[in-house]
Order: C-alpha cells, then sequence, then structure tokens
C-alpha cells in the first residue's frame, strides 16, 4: 500500500484496492459561488454533484482528502430505511408521513445504484441483498417488525425461516431474518472517489487539505473563512458531521461520535463459500455486533465492537477471531490482514439531521446506522431545496437538532451497548442451547414449552411487497443471487428516473416517477396508495386528498423508545 494512501485512508482493505484519485490542492484565493458546501464525505459530494448539475456553481471544502473519514471506512452497506424503529417512525409522524419517509429512503438507495451505473464508476463493484437474521429463535418479534414494514411502509422485503437461512448461512447460531432483497453493498471509497470524479466534470471546485475556520453566516452573501482565502456564497451547507466541532461547536454537540471497527481476513479459498452462500451483505444484531459481507471472492470483511471512545483498532480486529469461530467454526483459524476504524455521528433520535438551522445555512449529518442511502437523501433534498425551494426536507423537521450529553452522554451510551450486547449474547446462547435440545428430539422448531407449538410461518413470508409502479406484488430471487433479471423498482428525482437495482440493463420501460423525490410516495389510512404528484407546465400538482395531514404536521413527541428493528453502526 502507498505510504501516503495509508496516512490519509488508514491501513484499510478500501485504501489497499483504491482506484487512483487526484490530490486536489487547498484553496488560495478568494472565490465567489452560489454554494459553499463543508466536507466531501458522501453527503457533501452528493448535495455539491447535484447543485452543480442543476446549474449552480459550488465550492467543496474538505479539510483533509475526499472522503478520509467515515465515508470511506464505513461496511459499504446500502440499505433502505432509518435506524429509528419503524414503529417509533410512525408513533411520532403517523402513516402516511413514515410510509412517505421510508419511500425517500428507497430512492436514497436507487440514486446511489444509478450514479453507479451512469458514470460507469470504477471498483464499486455492488452486490444485491441483505439479511437482517435473528441469533434468537422468537418468530413473533420478527413477524411484527415484518407486518409493519409491508403492511404500514410499503416496504420491499420477505420474512425466511430458519431453515432458509441456513441454506446460505450454514451456522447454527441463526435462525429467521428479513431479507431485504433490493438493498445492496459497495466499496465505499470508490464510491466517494468516483463522485467526486463526477461533481468535478459537472463543474464544482474541489479543494482539500482546506479547513473552514469561521463562518459568517449573515445577511445574503455568507462568508466562510480557511486559512488562506474567503468564499462567498448564498448558501451554506455543513456536510461535516462529527469533524464540525472547531467550527460549530452547538451543531457538533447535538451528534455522538461512535467509532466502528473493521477487518478484512487473507483469502479463504473454498472454506468461505462452504460457510456462506450469500452474496448480499449481512448483520446479525441489533447493536453493533456483527455486520459482514464476502469481498474479493474469499475474504471476509467484518464489522463490530462499535464504542463512543476510540481504541486500537489491530488490538479490537484481533479479536474478531474468536466471533467469527463462535458462528462459523468451519472457517477454522481465520487471519486478518487488514484492520481500521472509522468515526460516525448518531443522534440520539437516530434519524439524520437534514435541513435548514437559520437562513441559507444548511445541516447534511448524522447518518451513522442508516447505511449509505441517507447520504444520497440529505444532498438531494438539499440541493432542491436550495436550487428550487422544493419542501421535501421538511419531512425531518419532527426530529430536532438535540443536544447529545457531552461527555456524560457518551458514557451512558457506551453502558447501554455494553449492556445490550452482553444481553443479546445471553439470549442468543440459550436460544442456541434450545434449538440444540428441539433438533436432538426432533421437536418442531419454535416450540415454546409445554402449552404447544407456533403456528408454522404463514405462506405470504416469502412475498416481497414491490413499492412501485401502484405497488402490485412480486417474487424475489433465490438468496444466492447476485444480480435480478426482474424489472427493477424505480425512483424519480424532478425529471429524472432512475431504475435498476440489478445493476444492469433495464428490461421494460419504467412507470415515470414512481418515487418522486418532491412527494415519496404515500398512501391513505385506508391502505391504498395516494395519487403521485404530476407535472404541470414543469411544475408539481400535489393531487394528495384534501383531508391529508400536510407534512409539516408535528404530533406530540413520545418518549424514547429502545429500537425493535433498529441499526446499528458501521453499516
Amino acid at each position: 500500500m502507498d505510504e501516503r494512501v495509508a496516512e490519509d485512508y488508514g491501513r484499510s482493505w478500501y485504501a489497499a484496492t483504491a482506484i487512483a484519485a487526484p490530490e486536489r490542492p487547498p484553496l488560495g484565493f478568494d472565490v465567489d459561488a452560489d454554494v459553499c458546501v463543508i466536507g466531501a464525505g458522501l453527503a457533501g459530494l452528493t448535495t455539491a454533484f447535484e447543485i452543480a448539475r442543476l446549474g449552480w456553481s459550488v465550492v467543496l471544502l474538505e479539510a483533509r482528502r475526499v472522503a478520509w473519514n467515515a465515508s470511506g471506512r464505513n461496511a459499504g452497506f446500502v440499505l433502505p430505511g432509518f435506524a429509528c424503529d419503524p414503529a417509533v417512525m410512525i408513533e411520532r409522524v403517523g402513516a402516511v408521513q413514515a410510509r412517505r419517509l421510508w419511500s425517500l429512503s428507497e430512492a436514497g438507495a436507487a440514486y446511489v445504484r444509478t450514479v453507479i451505473r451512469e458514470n460507469a464508476l470504477a471498483g464499486v463493484e455492488p452486490r444485491r441483498g441483505w439479511l437482517d437474521v435473528s441469533k434468537i429463535d422468537d418468530l413473533g418479534e420478527m413477524q411484527e417488525t415484518l407486518n409493519i414494514l409491508v403492511g404500514e411502509l410499503g416496504a420491499a422485503v420477505e420474512g425466511w425461516s430458519a431453515d432458509q437461512v441456513r441454506e446460505v448461512l450454514r451456522s447454527d447460531a441463526y435462525f429467521h431474518a428479513l431479507h431485504f432483497p433490493d438493498a445492496f453493498h459497495i466499496h465505499t471509497l470508490n464510491y466517494a472517489l468516483g463522485l467526486a470524479a463526477a461533481a468535478e466534470a459537472a463543474g464544482v471546485r474541489i479543494f482539500e487539505g482546506t479547513p473552514a475556520c469561521e463562518i459568517d453566516p449573515a445577511g445574503v452573501r455568507k462568508r466562510v473563512t480557511t486559512p488562506a482565502a474567503k468564499v462567498r456564497a448564498g448558501h451554506v451547507v455543513l456536510a461535516g458531521n462529527v469533524q464540525l466541532g472547531a467550527l460549530m461547536p452547538a451543531l457538533a454537540a447535538t451528534v455522538m461520535p461512535l467509532t466502528s471497527y473493521i477487518g478484512v481476513t487473507a483469502p479463504l479459498g473454498e472454506r468461505l463459500s462452504e460457510a456462506i452462500g450469500y452474496a448480499g451483505a449481512i448483520s446479525d444484531s441489533r447493536y453493533a455486533n456483527h455486520h459482514y459481507r464476502v469481498v474479493d471472492g474469499d475474504r471476509l470483511l467484518w464489522c463490530g465492537e462499535g464504542t463512543c471512545f476510540p481504541g486500537d483498532a489491530r488490538r479490537v480486529v484481533d479479536g474478531f477471531g474468536a466471533a467469527v469461530a463462535a458462528v462459523f467454526p468451519q472457517l477454522g483459524p481465520v487471519e486478518f490482514t487488514h484492520a481500521w476504524a472509522g468515526t460516525m455521528g448518531f443522534a440520539i433520535h437516530r434519524m439524520p439531521q437534514i435541513g435548514e438551522i437559520s437562513p441559507g445555512l444548511w445541516v447534511a449529518g448524522a447518518f451513522g446506522g442508516h447505511g449509505l442511502n441517507t447520504t444520497a437523501i440529505a444532498g438531494n433534498l438539499i440541493a432542491r431545496a436550495i436550487v428550487e425551494n422544493d419542501d421535501t426536507w421538511r419531512a425531518f423537521e419532527p426530529w430536532d437538532l438535540v443536544w447529545a450529553g457531552g461527555l456524560a452522554g457518551r458514557l451512558v451510551q457506551e453502558a447501554r451497548m455494553r449492556v445490550r450486547n452482553r444481553r443479546e449474547a445471553v439470549e442468543a446462547r440459550f436460544a442456541r442451547r434450545r434449538d440444540q435440545k428441539r433438533r436432538a428430539a426432533a421437536l418442531p422448531l419454535y416450540r415454546r414449552g409445554e402449552d404447544g407449538a407456533d403456528a408454522p410461518p404463514p405462506p405470504a413470508w416469502n412475498e416481497a411487497r414491490a413499492v412501485t409502479g401502484g405497488g402490485a406484488e412480486r417474487s424475489t430471487p433465490g438468496p444466492a443471487a447476485e444480480h435480478d433479471p426482474r424489472p427493477p423498482a424505480s425512483a424519480g428525482y424532478g425529471g429524472r428516473t432512475y431504475a435498476d437495482p440489478s445493476f444492469g440493463a433495464v428490461a421494460v420501460p419504467e412507470p415515470p416517477n414512481a418515487l418522486d423525490w418532491r412527494r415519496a410516495k404515500a398512501a391513505e389510512p385506508g391502505g391504498a396508495a395516494a395519487p403521485a404528484s404530476r407535472r404541470v407546465d414543469e411544475r408539481l400538482v400535489d393531487e394528495r386528498p384534501a383531508d391529508e395531514p400536510p407534512i409539516e404536521a408535528r404530533p406530540a413527541r413520545p418518549r424514547g423508545v429502545d429500537g425493535r428493528h433498529g441499526r446499528a453502526g458501521g453499516r
């Protein structure tokens, strides 16, 4: 690995396999632009790229290198949904608004797919699917979550029985799972570097090694001071996430930094394919342990051990061997050749921070735990808010900027994570023992005691609800499929239509604006899909029912609830 690359991006597998990228000079002269974006992670790059494509001038400032921290070090999961529990989301904003938010999350994933395809990004290597597996033999909890995702949110998801899971993950540690066929995973650093090149081709000026030292947000033209020059812009977008402490301490205090560790093994050969027959991403925890996927054909990328207090990455990753052996003992001893850490920002309400905090001053942050789709949501919504006065970003207003608790908050969160992980490990151990006893006695799975056994999974488990083209149902592919021959889902941004969950050619014409960023597909309280907005004279005409609550409505905030289907750091 090149030492300069290692210094900038860490000694990660991503850095070792990164595409060539230019070093961009720091800003050395005063410049005027329509928009100044601070932070060249995925959210900042997407925002700048979309604003430039809409015809405005953009300056992008990065204190170090493009995607040097979380954007270039995460596990590379691109998932629908948010870290916030779907039931909590519905409780806070109602089923209609929650369904719109879920549709926005699917449109975010569709955007990433389309950028990869349209710009022919090299080295990104997308692979379809995400399995959210359970280590506990409690079928009822997963069925409840599945009912919410499909019935309330219209999600494209299916339930897998333990037998289905164990066909592709040869481990008796796992039981049932939720399968998201349109999720995928990527080489996140190569995606960021390719996105930066696409942004520059669209007209964005990127300056690396240029920290923003001070912001004067007053007036029509905001001023951003850097060590050697100033930027004057009508709008400023803060996309620095946990790195904004010196520039905007009050804003940084609303984000809790959480560090996750990732390791990649040496080539494992046929041993790996014999243990894991699933090409997509896999999570076996609601919290920080563990998330993994196959890379380079026969290497295992393993992520976990999230903490609020960073330590030595090599020491932590060396301990992953025991975790891998507990799940896949047939792999034998594994050596981790790469070890690194990345620090992400989390909001305590487990939703991203997207919106305008004062006139012309925007924030895009707190993406930890969601997957990369939320960076695409933020970039697109903020770009269209600035250029087109679109107000879809207000869907995130119910989740305010909330103080994360400072050092005390980090100590409390660290303790909660340790207790949760310990409790989950104990529950998993007892579930595994129960399963071994059942198999030894040839009893049915999910037997709960002397009162009898649960009913078998309903037939509808293996059906995935489509979220496009009027919500028609469709079947899903085999679990190990990397590509999908079905007509792809689509998502529209403004006048453009994006599609293709299979990363290949579109087989049939797509319905226009099946998912629109401005009015992400909603549903009436009765469950029927609400009419999409239609375009007349290049303007959107809202055709939602008159009695539907406006997007600005903000029901009373419920008390905090631990996520049933929350996602943890590192994905």
